[in-house]
């Protein structure tokens, strides 16, 4: 894993993509220069390429300029994590740059290690289906990998619960939580040497295990005979 201040001083520029919250948040940040953020509303779609755009224009550069790509893997908004994937695998087959994703959840329990917050806690999201993305911090400020854990384990975690307060949620919490922001700009200048930043050949959405397809047999093709009567 890699640091922000690693990542500058290797690529001089980055690109930064996150489309995991409700707010759609895009960084321009280069090494000796003041980052430049862009924030909009919920329709990833959109407000992804038009922060991109705003924060080139501002720091007068094209995509060619950027030395590599930094995006969510998430948890968070599948739809935008994937749209976020897509668009830096698209920049890569135009012109090669590397990649590196980080997880939501661990950059806030960073951020919360950071203030102080008493031990042990948890960081989740809602994963649907009756169950909750989590992280746990130890009482050694230790952090644990990204889980997905049923609502009933999640409700037995010791120590607070601790949810950012910008994902979609679907279900209510197991217990009683508090709210953590999500605010990029702030995160990333209060950590930038933590290891947060993982390469990757193939830009996608986090999941916890590889998708399992069922798989049916061929069969031949055949009119449904009551249809010919």
């Amino acid at each position: 894993m890699a640091t922000l201040t690693q990542l500058l001083a290797a690529h001089g520029s980055l690109l930064v993509l996150d489309a995991a919250s409700t707010t759609t948040q895009v960084g321009l940040l280069r090494a000796g220069r003041p980052p430049l953020w862009r924030s909009a509303g919920p329709e990833a779609g959109t407000a992804l390429f038009t922060g991109v755009d705003a924060c080139l224009r501002e720091a007068g550069l094209e995509l060619a300029g950027i030395g590599a790509f930094v995006f969510c893997a998430g948890p968070g908004s599948m739809l935008g994590i994937r749209t976020t994937a897509m668009a830096i695998r698209t920049w890569q087959a135009i012109a090669p740059r590397p990649a590196y994703c980080y997880q939501s959840l661990p950059l806030n329990a960073h951020e919360l290690l950071r203030a102080g917050t008493a031990m042990p806690f948890n960081v989740i999201a809602d994963a649907r289906r009756d169950s909750w993305h989590c992280v746990t911090v130890g009482a050694g400020r230790s952090i644990s990998a990204l889980q997905r854990l049923p609502v009933a384990e999640v409700a037995a975690l010791p120590g607070e619960l601790w949810q950012p307060s910008a994902f979609r949620s679907w279900a209510a919490a197991p217990r009683a939580t508090r709210d953590c922001g999500y605010d990029l700009a702030a995160l990333f200048a209060a950590q930038p040497d933590k290891d947060l930043f993982t390469s990757t050949d193939a830009p996608d959405a986090f999941s916890h295990e590889a998708p399992v397809y069922k798989k049916s047999p061929p069969r031949i093709h055949r009119a449904d005979p009551a249809a010919r009567k």
